[in-house]
């Protein structure tokens, strides 16, 4: 293979020695080691214009293999991780270690291979683990964990993250929604990455990391957005040099400007929370304003037994002397002040019985705590994702659907003001001693007006989940509950809890839809005959259409689940557009942008 490939950005290959037993590869000499060594072994700190070079070289010769410029077939690496990009003498980036590489056509409709699964774990591509079809797309995914890992100074794979997260991506993924990625950025080029820069280079990292290879950019793409990257940092470096300041120095911290470019500070934050509490104290009287002492007494002095949550936020179960058990949700950050902001201002004017009820908000210094009802069957999550569980009635998870669809009709509908949810996950659906749903969680919730369309800078919501016009291109809807709940129904019916499910959960029912095998799919705990499950897992399939304006509306699907006889023309029409050459769902295959596409992707990284 290397014999006829000839690139800046590949290691050479000079000679070979074959003698007898011994067979031996000789390659240019890498003064500079591996990008693995100085990221994690080393000691040696890389700066931040260094390691965008790093990226931009990688990326480089990653799309000479795909495209197969100056060669008759294009190659996927295969292995793609941070040990198999050396430094040359120059520090510039070269590929190695083509052992486990495929050739395959160029130019062609489909360019996946199938293959037996190979390759490094934390860098698999997760629809090439399920699949075993492997495209050109699986390196791309690669080069997305490579930028979490440059930007982050950790391993794919490591031990130093938080229990809830195998790996690095999910970590930093995680740590974005939850808009902390100033501290994830590695703390050696944190006060030399600017907040343009550093917004522009996550979005990349994260559109590489897409769950459908469709939607993830070209290697080409990928050279041209990291380019961007390192146009817009050496603006901002030339900007601070010519103010004749210390670049990110003290005076400068940058920092101490949040991911949305605006300045924000934790004393302004408290007093916007406590002057909201105050204008809501004097419009109504039922929210509590709780002192210290009380919640402190509730918990048992935030006792271990009483915490059953601890990630960005505690939260606590708590019992008030009236004996009235309680949830208290404590925030740990600015961004999390906020985040209590908006769930205050939201929840306080709407009322539904399928909505968290909040009872009220205490606040002592610069700590922060919401109170709620508390719901005493914990999460939809773990009453699907119990391994012990062994039946699931069908009754408790009809009305669970139905009061989630219900109370999402509620808000975007007719509550006081209209709201789109934005992170409707099994998580965030509580259930009280009957079983019945208590959608919580208004933390990237967005009001909506006659228009019902939002276009949004920064994506938030729980992976797998979120609709592709949203996590795509920003564009926010009350379709995008719609695709939300659409996920939903097809976990709890078929059950999936393996990794990536919500990601690959939508096309593998849709696949066994069209082969007339949907009853294959559905979790045997479910005491409910297989004709049944299958008219509701259709109704999630209607819910998930790749095209918002083809799923159906909130009310229509309360419809369809009090009548289930009212799904045969949508799916009808469904089942027209699938098998009339027009798939409404993720496929698999690679580098099939249309023109239009790419210029509208182009655009968004460099607006002339």
């Amino acid at each position: 293979m290397l014999s006829t490939l000839r690139h800046c950005h590949l290691v050479s290959l000079i000679g070979y020695c074959n003698d007898g037993q011994e067979m031996i590869l000789v390659y240019e000499y890498m003064p500079h080691g591996t990008l693995e060594d100085h990221l994690h072994k080393r000691g040696t700190s890389l700066n931040w214009m260094r390691r965008l070079r790093t990226c931009i070289g990688a990326a480089r010769g990653l799309d000479y293999l795909h495209t197969g410029t100056g060669i008759k077939h294009g190659v996927i690496h295969r292995d793609v991780k941070s040990s198999n990009i050396l430094l040359d003498e120059n520090w510039a980036a070269r590929i190695s270690d083509f052992g486990l590489s495929k050739i395959g056509p160029i130019n062609q409709p489909s360019t996946y291979v199938n293959t037996l699964v190979k390759g490094t774990f934390g860098y698999f591509d997760p629809d090439y683990f399920a699949t075993g079809r492997l495209t050109r797309k699986s390196d791309v995914f690669a080069i997305g964990v490579i930028l979490f890992e440059v930007l982050c100074g950790k391993k794919a794979v490591d031990e130093s993250l938080d229990e809830e997260h195998w790996g690095l991506v999910q970590w930093a993924q995680d740590s974005i929604k939850e808009g902390r990625i100033n501290q994830i950025v590695d703390s050696s080029i944190r006060e030399s990455v600017s907040p343009k820069s550093l917004k522009k280079f996550a979005q990349l990292a994260n559109q590489c990391l897409h769950g459908h290879p469709k939607h993830r950019p070209t290697m080409a793409q990928v050279v041209v957005g990291l380019e961007y990257v390192l146009a817009l940092q050496e603006k901002a470096n030339n900007a601070l040099k010519h103010a004749g300041r210390t670049i990110f120095g003290k005076k400068i911290p940058m920092f101490a400007f949040p991911f949305n470019d605006e300045n924000s500070d934790g004393d302004i934050s408290l007093k916007s929370l406590r002057h909201l509490l105050d204008t809501i104290q004097g419009e109504n009287h039922i929210l509590r304003r709780f002192d210290f002492d009380t919640i402190r007494v509730a918990t048992e002095e935030f006792s271990n037994p009483n915490i059953f949550q601890r990630r960005f936020k505690s939260v606590y179960k708590g019992r008030l002397q009236n004996g009235q058990e309680i949830t208290i949700a404590e925030s740990f950050s600015n961004r999390f002040v906020e985040d209590h902001m908006l769930e205050v201002s939201i929840l306080v004017k709407c009322e539904h019985e399928n909505l968290l009820k909040l009872l009220g908000l205490c606040i002592e210094g610069t700590q922060v705590f919401l109170i709620y009802e508390f719901a005493s069957n914990a999460s939809l999550s773990r009453l699907l994702h119990n391994h012990t569980c062994t039946h699931l009635e069908w009754n408790k998870l009809y009305k669970i659907i139905l009061g989630v669809a219900r109370v999402l009709v509620y808000l975007h509908k007719h509550a006081p003001i209209r709201i789109i949810h934005g992170n409707l996950g099994p998580r965030n659906i509580l259930l009280d001693e009957h079983f019945d749903p208590k959608l919580s969680d208004f933390r990237f919730a967005t009001t909506i007006d006659e228009t019902d369309c939002n276009h949004v800078s920064v994506v938030r919501g729980t992976h797998g989940y979120g609709a592709p016009e949203y996590m795509i291109h920003g564009v926010l809807s009350t379709k995008a509950d719609v695709y939300n709940l659409g996920v939903l129904v097809l976990e709890i019916i078929a059950g999936h809890r393996m990794p990536y499910s919500a990601y690959l959960l939508p096309d593998d029912v849709q696949r066994n839809w069209l082969e007339g095998n949907l009853s294959d799919i559905i979790d045997p705990r479910i005491d409910a005959d297989s004709s049944s499950m299958t008219r509701f897992l259709e109704i999630g399939l209607l819910c998930v259409q790749q095209e918002a304006g083809d799923r159906p509306t909130m009310e229509e699907v309360v419809s369809m689940l009090l009548d289930v006889s009212s799904l045969t023309l949508p799916l009808s029409k469904m089942r027209a557009r699938m098998t009339g050459g027009r798939s409404n769902f993720f496929d698999h295959t690679v580098d099939d942008y249309d023109d239009t596409a790419v210029e509208e992707f182009l655009s968004d990284l460099c607006p002339r």
